[in-house]
């Protein structure tokens, strides 16, 4: 009952309760006997979203007791809650890996992006001529630096940016997100 705070609502019918308190209930249920894995079906579907809020810290908190399989089609909600994802297609598992790593594999390169204060072209040139990076583009005010999954030319680009004298404003790696990974692998035709 503590963990799924439900102290307050003891003397409350079930049935009075709202949608997500009542799946609070079944979790407390599921988790009195401490299984080794809890299996949450559409955990956050059709309640608001402070009890979305609560349900993904109270997902956060049996992890790490319990191990934790969430079926879901609410994919931002998947990539919130869990550290490694399964996809499935047809029945099959298509995929199963942390999120980070699925998207550096299956778009092969890295992208990174960053804001600096200079003259534009110069910039895009000196960033492109820095070893490993394949591709420079420009998407107002950021640029867009792509190289091999396997490198980091991070250092690379901020000693670029302090050898032109320019300003480094922002610099993030950019990774596919959990429905473009999904997409990716459950709707591409494998080669006959």
């Amino acid at each position: 009952m503590d963990i799924c705070h439900l102290e307050e609502y003891i003397d409350v019918l079930i049935g009075k309760l709202s949608r997500g308190f009542r799946q609070r209930v079944g979790v407390a249920q599921a988790i009195i006997h401490e299984p080794e894995v809890l299996i949450l079906d559409e955990p956050t579907i059709g309640i608001d979203p402070i009890q979305v809020a609560m349900t993904r810290q109270l997902i956060k908190e049996l992890g790490k007791e319990h191990t934790i399989l969430i079926s879901s089609h609410i994919l931002p909600e998947v990539s919130m809650t869990c550290e490694r994802v399964a996809i499935m297609n047809e029945g099959r598992i298509v995929a199963e890996d942390r999120i980070d790593n699925l998207s550096s594999i299956l778009r092969g390169t890295k992208r990174i992006r960053l804001e600096v204060e200079g003259p534009r072209k110069k910039v895009a040139e000196r960033l492109h001529q820095i070893e490993g990076v394949s591709r420079v583009s420009y998407e107002d005010p950021h640029y867009i630096v792509e190289c091999a999954a396997e490198q980091d030319p991070r250092g690379k680009i901020m000693q670029t940016i302090v050898q032109g004298g320019w300003t480094l404003l922002s610099m993030e790696s950019i990774e596919m997100s959990l429905e473009d990974i999904f997409l990716k692998l459950t709707t591409e035709k494998e080669p006959a």
